[in-house]
């Protein structure tokens, strides 16, 4: 990186932001209560308003969300008649999975390689951190140029809203004039990338019944209609052929006119095996970002090892829908709902029920904010201008606030490049990539306030 006074203070904030990551990784964060216990993710959330309090935050608040989670907020007064700046993280946390799979423990940060290994590393604990640095080393350099406002969800890998009802309860909140999301990434290791598209999403569950109880498979087989053979059916029909996916009355033909994703290059990204062909029609961009697509994230059926020769009386699955901009998230769970009832076999009992869901979102490339983030991330990346690329996750949070603030400007960058793995086991983030970042939101903040 080019000799810069912010740069420099950025590099020498490293090892600090290596140590509070360690502790904030540390708590398991994780918002799903009966799976962690709740003290976990309120010693994060604390975690998180004692540091904005140590830097100089005014109305640090743990808000309690109709989720049942807490979200926390601060914020830093600038100059009189100063820009405000909304930053946003999440600090809870993805389930590890598999803890025995990880080289190294889950919540432990570890460095290896060259990168530093945990879960919400990336994903979006280090988001938080980022934000931390570019404030440092403003305040080294001249002070904040912009007053800015911080907060931290709760919940946002549960897709339950929390944060969303209460910014709507509260529009005067956070309010700003432009909100940069700390929480997607650039396109490959390296290379500055800003994400224009989110694509939604909706989670529902589906419940099918065939008899009373399970009955012996030998004595009952063939004539006795199976719930588990029923769902696997069901689940089936909502892909073509080739993988792509077929929900009745909802179009999957969009395509993506952007930077593209190379075949091969997504192969390695995700680790495709050998021989395994992707999934689809269309570039892989196509299928990422302009699309739809269906991922079933769960069955309840009995593991392979106890099972017993039984015909199953009943069986159910957690369907995810991600829908890109342009379609009613609201719309396509509807979609979906309907053809998981309209295709169940044999007459079986069925129900549906939405669990989760978020909108789709698109930005105006187009804004001062915009050239301002070019700018600074040309000086954090010396020789790489910045690229505009679509993002197959969501976060439901920037609809909301596109709606609540629809003047404000709304960036979205962060720590979660392809090697970051973020939601798989050893989750990672580049300390590289994690300078370069604060460096590029502290610079865009001065650009920004002097536009």
């Amino acid at each position: 990186m080019s000799s810069n006074p912010v740069a420099e203070t950025v590099a020498s904030l490293m090892p600090r932001a290596q140590a509070e990551l360690t502790e904030l990784v540390a708590f398991r964060s994780v918002a799903d209560f009966d799976q962690y216990p709740r003290s976990e993710s309120e010693g994060a959330a604390n975690w998180v308003a004692d540091a904005l309090r140590a830097e100089g935050f005014q109305d640090v608040a743990l808000l309690d969300t109709p989720d049942g989670t807490q979200s926390v907020y601060g914020f830093l007064p600038g100059p009189e008649g100063a820009k405000t700046v909304l930053l946003y993280a999440h600090y809870d946390v993805q389930p590890p999975l598999d803890e025995a799979a990880w080289t190294t423990p889950a919540f432990e940060l570890t460095e290896r390689d060259g990168r530093w290994y945990g879960r919400g590393a990336a994903d979006c604990k280090g988001g938080f951190i980022m934000h931390l640095l570019a404030l440092r080393a403003l305040k080294a350099n001249g002070g904040v140029p912009v007053g800015v406002k911080v907060i931290v969800e709760g919940s946002e890998e549960q897709g339950t809203g929390g944060l969303e009802q209460y910014a709507e309860q509260h529009p005067e909140l956070l309010t700003a004039d432009t909100i940069v999301i700390g929480d997607v990434g650039n396109f490959r290791l390296g290379l500055p990338t800003v994400t224009s598209t989110l694509r939604g999403m909706t989670l529902v569950r589906v419940q099918i019944d065939t008899l009373e109880g399970n009955l012996h498979s030998g004595q009952f087989g063939g004539a006795a209609p199976d719930a588990l053979g029923a769902l696997i059916r069901v689940l089936d029909s909502l892909r073509a052929e080739d993988g792509s996916t077929t929900i009745d009355g909802l179009t999957g033909d969009a395509r993506w006119d952007g930077l593209q994703y190379e075949e091969e290059a997504f192969r390695k990204d995700a680790k495709v095996l050998d021989g395994v062909e992707l999934i689809g029609s269309g570039t892989v961009a196509d299928r990422i970002w302009a699309r739809p697509a269906v991922t079933v994230l769960g069955i309840d059926c009995p593991p392979v090892v106890g099972a017993t020769p039984s015909v199953q009386a009943g069986a159910r699955a957690l369907v995810s829908l991600r829908v890109p901009p342009g379609v009613d998230a609201a719309e396509a769970s509807k979609l979906l709902q309907a053809h998981l009832e309209a295709r169940t076999p044999w007459g079986a009992r069925v129900r549906t029920e939405q669990i989760g869901q978020g909108q789709p979102f698109r930005a105006d490339t187009s804004s001062p904010a915009y050239t301002a983030m070019a700018e600074a991330m040309a000086v954090a990346y010396p020789g790489e201008e910045m690229q505009s690329a679509g993002q197959g996750g969501s976060i439901p949070l920037c609809n909301t606030l596109a709606s609540l603030y629809p003047h404000a400007e709304i960036l979205l960058i962060g720590l979660s490049e392809p090697q970051a793995q973020i939601h798989a086991v050893n989750e990672s983030v580049s300390p590289d990539e994690l300078e370069r970042l604060s460096v590029t939101e502290a610079l865009f903040l001065q650009k920004y306030a002097a536009s």
